[in-house]
């Protein structure tokens, strides 16, 4: 496995040509001293950017116009002469550059448009390219050209890696060579397919073309679960690119990270110093934000990396390498328990979007919404495809709408069978003719109202509500059998429509049950009838959020962890094994909503942003009680890096501790015989 270092910057420098003097501010003490100062021992420099131009000598591709001098190579070797790791950037999936020398190589939409961030030849942006045209052989030399300069860099990274329904020449001469018709969108998939695993094969020999072990990723955007072939032939690493406050949110990065620990590769998250996203100069995030996000990274075990946009001049700016500096110094302290890390879990999400493939983004509103809930309610988990091991875990949630196909079947019936417990909701777990599993319940279709109401069992009510509670989506009809019910169902006197309607919203619940149960419990497997986690997704309800954990805990008697954390808290335990020692994570920041949509210059802010999460106060919490039962003993309780030791008590299977206070993040080491 390609080990990665913990403090790395990934410095876009992305260059117009109608810039003049490129590098020449380019000073190698002053690019030195930034590094020392942001504590950084990793960063990825360009060959070439989305403009399509290159920072160095070329044969392939072309320099660009205002650059006179070898700026990458500069860069290594002052990077190398303080031992400071360069992997290289090369642009892929776009190039302005090669779409203005050959416009017959860019993706073409079904509607006839250019695909990209630019779709009109009278717009600012990038040009998407085609895989199945000849750009790809370019790409290949231009990557060989690379790999040969700079044999001994550490690793290239490609960037945007997708293909889209094209209907470029290419891609039509190709459907009609395999006999597929243009016309039909499964047809066009398929062509995109193939141009996509064309370009992970031919990428990624050409970037071993000298060197076998060379470190490869190929970056996307987002961690696409359920794609493990990829993963497992064509990278070596895994780089999670997850800007909290451009566009991705708080809770993006530990649902990514709780996927990749399962992966056989190392990996990072990728944040930003800015206070949007890439493209942005003279915006900073607050120190206290990034401080956070490093820290959230080190407890989903996870490396780190900060992106910053070098100025064209090539003169590193102190703000940001300060800024830096104070998340890193505080990382390097900490590294020493946060290495070659296992998480400890009790719940694997059998991820929607990795089972059914993701399509559109809705599809991700059951895994977000599940994420969300386990992270508030403090539930250690996993983020799984159908092709991880299940057996390791208490409880395996299938969330809303996940498709179980004969081979998932036979894989659920056997976890079943070795004592795991199943958590399904919404249409999870059912077929076309009614339940794949014995549920101790009958199904009777989808309930033709919207919204409905659920009145659940004294145990699983919300704290705050005793009277019938809205559930915004449809439910499933089901009459249990010879389950336990979970609750009952109140229809609305109608659904809203011009013949009859009733206030502002939907009509209230009917005074008595409909006859059909909210949800059911037989044995190892419940049942929920409402798609609760998409509708935590979409609503943010707290009432939702409690009848769920409940429900759950009726599956997850003991879990391995409780604690008195807010639920803007977050807890993990991870474990090193060789060391012997589990290492407890919390985390706490107070994000908050700011801005609004903005209309600035048509970059990527104006397209994604419609308001920023932010953090600025990082507050202490005190008197956080946890309680704990590890699978292995805990022999005293340390404070780290401090090698502070506090007091743990037994009690019976139990060992409690208590942090008297801590601010954004504490790690305490938990060590075993």
């Amino acid at each position: 496995m390609h080990k990665l270092r913990f403090r790395q910057v990934h410095l876009d420098f992305h260059t117009s040509p109608a810039i003049e003097r490129i590098g020449k501010a380019f000073d190698k003490k002053q690019w030195q001293e930034a590094l020392k100062i942001g504590h950084v021992n990793s960063i990825t420099c360009f060959s070439s950017c989305h403009h399509g131009w290159s920072y160095h000598p070329t044969k392939v591709g072309k320099i660009h116009p205002h650059l006179d001098f070898d700026l990458l190579r500069a860069q290594y070797d002052a990077c190398k002469d303080i031992d400071v790791n360069v992997p290289i950037y090369i642009t892929a999936g776009v190039n302005n550059m090669i779409s203005h020398d050959h416009p017959e190589w860019r993706e073409i939409s079904y509607e006839g448009q250019y695909t990209g961030w630019a779709k009109r030849s009278v717009e600012a942006g990038f040009h998407k390219m085609c895989f199945n045209s000849p750009y790809l052989d370019y790409l290949r030399e231009y990557i060989h050209e690379v790999v040969e300069l700079f044999p001994d860099c550490d690793g290239i990274f490609l960037d945007i890696i997708s293909q889209n329904q094209c209907c470029c020449p290419f891609c039509l001469d190709w459907m009609n060579a395999h006999d597929l018709d243009a016309r039909n969108e499964e047809d066009r998939l398929a062509c995109a397919a193939q141009a996509l695993e064309k370009y992970y094969q031919r990428t990624t020999e050409a970037c071993r073309s000298g060197r076998a072990d060379m470190p490869v990723f190929h970056n996307s955007g987002h961690i696409s679960r359920g794609k493990r072939e990829i993963y497992d032939k064509y990278f070596s690493h895994i780089e999670m690119e997850s800007l909290p406050t451009g566009g991705w949110g708080y809770d993006h990065f530990p649902m990514s990270a709780k996927y990749c620990e399962n992966l056989p590769h190392d990996f990072l998250g990728i944040t930003g110093k800015f206070h949007t996203t890439w493209g942005e100069f003279g915006g900073y995030k607050h120190p206290n934000a990034l401080r956070y996000e490093c820290a959230a990274m080190l407890a989903y075990g996870s490396k780190c990396s900060v992106g910053d946009q070098l100025h064209p001049e090539g003169m590193m700016d102190p703000s940001t390498y300060e800024l830096i500096g104070a998340a890193y110094e505080d990382v390097e302290k900490k590294e020493p328990w946060c290495d070659d890390v296992t998480s400890v879990v009790d719940v694997g999400l059998l991820s929607s979007s990795a089972v059914n493939g993701l399509v559109r983004r809705v599809e991700e509103y059951p895994d977000e919404g599940a994420v969300r809930i386990l992270l508030e309610g403090h539930v250690l988990f996993d983020v799984l495809d159908q092709e991880m091991d299940f057996s390791k875990y208490k409880v395996l949630i299938l969330p809303d709408d996940v498709k179980i196909n004969p081979q998932l079947k036979t894989k659920l019936d056997a976890y079943l069978a070795g004592g795991g417990k199943l958590f399904l909701t919404g249409t999870s777990g059912l077929g076309d003719d009614g339940f794949l599993f014995d549920v101790g319940a009958a199904w009777e279709g989808q309930s033709p109202y919207q919204p409905d109401y659920i009145v659940p069992i004294d145990g699983l009510k919300a704290e705050f509500v005793n009277m019938p509670l809205v559930m915004y989506l449809p439910s499933q009809r089901i009459k249990v059998t010879d389950g336990d019910s979970l609750g009952v169902i109140h229809d609305p006197y109608f659904n809203r429509s011009y013949k009859h309607f009733c206030s502002h919203q939907h009509a209230p619940a009917k005074p008595s049950p409909s006859g059909f149960d909210g949800g059911v419990k037989k044995g190892n497997i419940l049942y929920l009838a409402h798609p609760v986690f998409s509708h935590y997704r979409l609503t943010g309800a707290v009432a939702h959020k409690q009848y769920v954990l409940k429900a759950m805990h009726l599956l997850l008697e003991t879990p391995t962890v409780t604690t008195n954390l807010p639920s803007t808290a977050r807890v993990t335990i991870t474990e090193q094994p060789e060391r012997k020692r589990y290492i407890l994570h919390l985390l706490y920041a107070n994000t908050l909503r700011r801005g609004g949509e903005m209309h600035l210059s048509g970059g990527t802010a104006t397209a994604y942003l419609k308001g920023l999460e932010i953090i600025e106060d990082l507050l202490p919490l005190r008197d956080v009680r946890v309680e704990l039962h590890l699978p292995k003993k805990p022999t005293k309780a340390v404070l780290q890096p401090e090698g502070k030791e506090i007091p743990i008590a037994a009690d019976g299977d139990a060992m409690k501790l208590t942090v008297e206070e801590f601010t954004c993040h504490r790690m305490i080491e938990l060590p075993y015989a």
